[in-house]
């Protein structure tokens, strides 16, 4: 897979691996091996009176944000406390990380016994220009969750968000990614071309792309997604579970595409796009009378309501789909990857 051109970071190193090496961070206006994603919400900028198209970060910038979210990642998972990173996640991984972060100060509330300070390394940055405010970026990195793993190629992909000169980056997407699953990007005097929501040029819209999602977990019709274990085996597992000896389960889906949770594409070089986008979904199990399903204590640490028959618990899905260009009418749309996590939980 060819990668386009690399800018180099500042020569501090970012993090240290576990062999004690350090490795500068490296900037990538546009490439092939980074994932990347275009934030559409309108905004502007008045430049001396014109609207002006700016990179959304510099190097320095990136670099120093993903500094930042690595240091209070590790100190809320050290100390099982969501008040120490919650100034630097929002959107999906937002709502996933404070309710995991929350679960585990109730079935741990002496901290992490089994903490190991995440390592985010070798990473490049993909950095935009956009006019005004929401700005993004993404940076492209190797984690050290990995190591001893068959899959330790794999890419931890974060999304910086940031909706005004005065707030901090948070990242509101964390996926992890084979390299060899990242499309050729396009791009434009070096920089990346974001795709907006309601775009007319790709098989399904990014704006539309979680309303297909859910209707095709609720009905299982042939439609724009490709197969996979996003998608057909999802729903096969979901038929497997859904009724078992004493207790029956029903599944809901939602759309959920406001504010930092709103769909974020970028254009492939074959004319379709990349999209991180977020869903929401709901479990209902009810037991039989006289029966009461079982809560697990991570979840029973969100709960809510005193569970009597039924248990209903609360999921963000966060998931990067490839779509291709208008006019493909088979598989347009095939899933990644997904990240998932309870937020919540309800008994009646």
């Amino acid at each position: 897979m060819r990668r386009l051109r690399l800018r180099r970071a500042p020569r501090r190193p970012l993090e240290r691996s576990s062999a004690g090496s350090a490795r500068p961070a490296r900037v990538l206006a546009a490439t092939a091996a980074a994932t990347v994603l275009a934030l559409t919400a309108s905004g502007c900028v008045t430049v001396h009176g014109e609207l002006a198209l700016v990179p959304a970060v510099t190097t320095t910038e990136a670099a120093q944000a993903l500094a930042d979210f690595t240091a209070a990642y590790n100190r809320a998972d050290k100390a099982h406390d969501p008040a120490l990173d919650a100034g630097r996640v929002t959107g999906p991984l937002g709502e996933i990380n404070q309710a995991g972060l929350r679960s585990r100060a109730v079935t741990a509330p002496g901290g992490n016994p089994a903490h190991r300070p995440l390592e985010l390394t070798d990473a490049r940055f993909v950095v935009p220009r956009k006019a005004g405010w929401p700005r993004w970026f993404v940076a492209d990195t190797d984690a050290n969750r990995d190591v001893g793993r068959a899959d330790a190629d794999q890419r931890w992909v974060l999304v910086f968000v940031r909706n005004g000169p005065r707030q901090l980056w948070e990242v509101a997407h964390l996926l992890v990614l084979d390299p060899s699953a990242v499309p050729a990007f396009a791009e434009e005097d070096g920089y990346a071309v974001p795709v907006a929501a309601d775009t007319d040029t790709l098989a399904v819209a990014p704006e539309d792309l979680g309303a297909e999602y859910v209707a095709y977990l609720k009905d299982g019709k042939p439609g724009p997604y490709a197969a996979g274990a996003h998608t057909s085996g999802w729903r096969e597992g979901r038929q497997r579970t859904a009724k078992r000896p004493g207790l029956a389960t029903q599944y809901i889906d939602r759309v959920t595409d406001q504010g930092d949770f709103a769909p974020l594409a970028l254009r492939t070089k074959d004319g379709g796009a990349l999209v991180f986008f977020a869903t929401r979904h709901f479990e209902r199990q009810t037991a039989a009378k006289g029966y009461r399903p079982k809560v697990p204590a991570d979840v029973k640490a969100l709960l809510t309501g005193e569970v009597k028959n039924t248990v209903t618990k609360e999921w963000v899905s966060n998931q990067v789909v490839q779509v291709k260009p208008k006019g493909t009418d088979r598989d347009a749309v095939t899933v990644v990857s997904r990240l998932q996590g309870v937020v919540g939980a309800a008994g009646s």
